[in-house]
């Protein structure tokens, strides 16, 4: 037997597998024997060769990442392990050392007790659902055949290599002095970036920036990093203002999502940075393709045609973004979740490279951030994700279209319901990974047809909320 036979919740049915990677309660969904059946699992479904392993700070991601070490290497594969490392720095791993698979031990954003594997396969492409179905049925079974020649285990750190990668995304020398304010939440980011800041300094940058919460610590003794959460941007817009930044980054605990904020401490919404970044790559690649979700479209779709773009149409998902990026070659893709996608990226999603490229056309137009999305802002407003936690999520979506389709420009069915009546439009979607309802509600120019269309559909909504009728 293997020293890491399951020991607690790893018999039958393994609740850790999630829509496109692993994710769950550490010692009730997930543990070391559930890792290590995962690690085994990989490399008789995969039959990877060598696998990239990389770990976040919580205290339960060392002991995961050696349990799924051993199943690989038991499985015959050879695990290159680079250590404390972002998700992407694992993506950029997986093709910088051609394996044929990648893993992160990680939980991102959620809760202090919780941990999960993010999972790839050569070249750094995400799994296929009949793979990771695979996996998953491999790793419930656990009757797996001992591997003629057990794998190696090698520490290697390409933190120098992808800093390099990124970088290459931007001009140093053209980076006006900025001053930047960087927020790691204590997360994992705080390393990775002083290896792109040294990185942008010996290229000639002249930038200015302060940390904060700069060194990992799997304790959070500041909460989860989760930007995302309206409650956590105070922290940051204050210290913006404090420091006179011009610009403040955040990230969450894995760092492939980063959130900005303007001059004035304004949390800039993630349709307008989608909208920035596909103008800025469509300046050196006229005609490209852009990648975007279907949830709030108007922004995006106006600033990619402004620029000579074409604007590609992708059900949510980093997944499947990811599979239409490769499919069309589109240059850039973007989810207004703070998910962004570079093809030459290996099509995968950074938190570092668009907070750079911001910096880039901010010096380019010689203007304020806030000067550049408020013009956006103004065209387009937008709702902000506004999330329903509903007993019959179908239901909720088939009486809201019931109610305003009549009247609809436009009907469109690709992710949850989109819905375009002229003047606004709306899409409202069941969650992949949560059980709640998303509404996104978008106009042309008008805050009040806005606000009166979020409140009417309000009131559709919340009589049917769970934690109202609680």
């Amino acid at each position: 037997m293997s020293a890491h036979d399951p020991v607690l919740v790893s018999q039958g049915t393994l609740t850790c597998f999630k829509a496109y990677d692993v994710r769950g309660r550490v010692g009730h969904d997930l543990d070391e024997g559930i890792a290590y059946r995962i690690g085994r699992a990989f490399a008789d479904v995969m039959q990877p060769g060598t696998v990239v392993l990389g770990r976040d700070c919580r205290a339960s991601s060392p002991a995961l990442q050696d349990a799924l070490a051993q199943g690989l290497m038991e499985g015959g594969a050879d695990v290159i392990d680079i250590g404390l490392a972002g998700t992407e720095e694992v993506y950029f791993a997986t093709a910088h050392f051609a394996a044929g698979g990648g893993m992160e031990v990680t939980a991102s954003h959620n809760p202090i007790d919780y941990n999960g594997i993010k999972l790839v396969g050569p070249g750094s492409r995400p799994l296929e659902p009949a793979e990771l179905d695979a996996i998953r049925a491999a790793a419930e079974r656990a009757d797996f055949a001992v591997a003629p020649v057990q794998g190696q285990r090698r520490f290697q750190n390409p933190r120098e290599a992808y800093a390099e990668k990124v970088c290459s995304f931007v001009t140093a020398k053209a980076l006006r002095p900025l001053r930047v304010l960087v927020n790691a939440g204590n997360g994992v980011a705080g390393p990775a970036l002083d290896q792109i800041l040294a990185t942008l300094t010996r290229q000639g940058a002249r930038i200015e920036v302060i940390r904060m919460l700069h060194e990992p610590d799997g304790t959070f003794p500041n909460g989860i990093p989760n930007p995302l959460l309206p409650e956590n941007r105070p922290t940051t817009a204050q210290a913006v203002l404090e420091h006179k930044a011009d610009l403040g980054v955040a990230w969450d605990g894995d760092f492939d999502r980063c959130f900005l904020f303007d001059e004035t401490g304004r949390f800039i919404d993630g349709e307008y940075i989608v909208g920035l970044l596909a103008a800025g790559f469509l300046v050196d690649a006229p005609g490209a393709g852009i990648v975007h979700d279907p949830r709030v479209i108007w922004n995006t779709q106006a600033e990619v045609a402004a620029a000579g773009g074409t604007a590609i149409l992708a059900r949510t998902g980093h997944a499947l973004i990811k599979a239409r990026m490769r499919e069309t070659g589109a240059i850039y893709g973007g989810e207004m979740s703070a998910h962004h996608y570079f093809r030459d990226f290996m099509a995968c999603d950074s938190g570092m490279i668009p907070w750079l490229k911001v910096m880039e056309g901010m010096s380019a137009m010689g203007l304020p951030l806030s000067r550049m999305v408020d013009r956006m802002r103004a065209a387009f407003p937008s709702s902000g994700e506004r999330n329903y936690k509903v007993a019959d999520p179908a239901a909720a979506i088939r009486m809201v279209e019931e109610t305003y389709s009549a009247a609809a420009v436009a009907i469109d069915r690709l992710d949850g319901l989109s819905l375009d009546m002229g003047a606004w439009r709306m899409n409202l979607r069941a969650s992949n990974t949560e059980p709640l309802l998303r509404l996104n509600v978008e106009t042309r120019a008008d805050e009040t047809l806005l606000a009166s269309k979020v409140q009417e559909i309000d009131a559709l909504l919340l009589p049917l909320s769970l934690a109202r009728q609680a």
